[in-house]
């Protein structure tokens, strides 16, 4: 395999997928997107456009923007994935039920040559393999929002990965411009472990009326260093998810990962974060 991806499959057109597939669409890669249905699909690509646009504006597309885009193609169905994929990437919500009935499907359409993905920020990898017949072929790649911007890749390696499949993808995150760092497959894996744990007690102080959110976050960034608050990236990354991998890490980890009333009572009315205009800040 070379160094970049020829051909990648990504499952899922949200803000993550969509900013997977500009990202390996803009370094050359054919790309085709996998979304529930034709609306679905059609919104993944203006995601995609948008994205390459802010590209453009910034000076950080190196081809005309329509070659750019023309290399990505959307389906709703995932037997439409290529079988000469050499990468496929699911990127849908964090359910494990779903994620390994997706990623299974999904290796019965591709080639033995395809390695296969999850975007997983806190699932387990083993647990998504076993729904795999060659789970050697399969890794975690915990891309980070926003995906094109950022410089992190975070490769989570199972049991039964390959070192084959580990070099191969690491050599595809370089060439994306991006780094990597390798953990070995564990509930939050090294970022999400870290970065609740500051999150949760960031709205833990929010809820005691230790600080207000500006404050709290003023604090990590003037003080620590910090390029963003644990509560303002809390909003960007969305409640709802950072709800959804604290009551994972609080199942298997135990009590220091127990989800605070407020986030709670936030993700209950709807206060998502900025995908939602309101959070811990407003975002309209």
């Amino acid at each position: 395999m070379s160094t970049t991806p020829a051909v990648v499959g990504v499952i899922g057109g949200g803000r993550m997928g969509a900013g997977i597939a500009q990202s390996f669409a803009a370094v050359g890669a054919s790309v085709t997107v996998v979304e529930s249905d034709e609306r679905a699909a059609a919104a993944a690509l203006e995601r995609i456009a948008a994205g390459l646009t802010r590209a453009a504006e910034h000076g950080n597309l190196h081809e005309p923007f329509d070659r750019v885009l023309d290399r990505v193609t959307t389906t709703d169905s995932v037997a439409a994935l290529p079988a000469d994929a050499d990468l496929v990437v699911e990127a849908v919500s964090e359910d494990a039920t779903l994620k390994a009935r997706l990623l299974a499907a999904a290796e019965r359409v591709v080639g033995e040559q395809t390695i296969l993905a999850s975007n997983t920020s806190s699932l387990s990898i083993a647990e998504l393999g076993a729904a795999l017949t060659h789970p050697s072929r399969f890794l975690g790649m915990h891309f980070f929002n926003p995906v094109p911007a950022s410089a992190l890749i975070e490769l989570v390696v199972a049991p039964t990965t390959s070192h084959q499949t580990l070099r191969t993808v690491s050599a595809w995150t370089h060439a994306l411009g991006k780094r990597d760092v390798i953990v070995k497959d564990s509930p939050g894996f090294a970022s999400s472990r870290l970065g609740v744990a500051l999150g949760l007690e960031a709205i833990r102080m929010v809820a005691e009326g230790v600080a207000d959110p500006q404050a709290i976050d003023d604090a990590m960034t003037l003080g620590y260093k910090h390029p963003m608050g644990p509560l303002r990236l809390t909003d960007l990354v969305g409640l709802d998810v950072r709800l959804a991998i604290a009551d994972h890490l609080h199942a298997t980890l135990g009590e220091r990962f127990a989800a605070p009333r407020l986030l709670r009572d936030k993700v209950a009315r709807g206060e998502l974060g900025r995908k939602s205009g309101k959070g811990f800040y407003s975002w309209k």
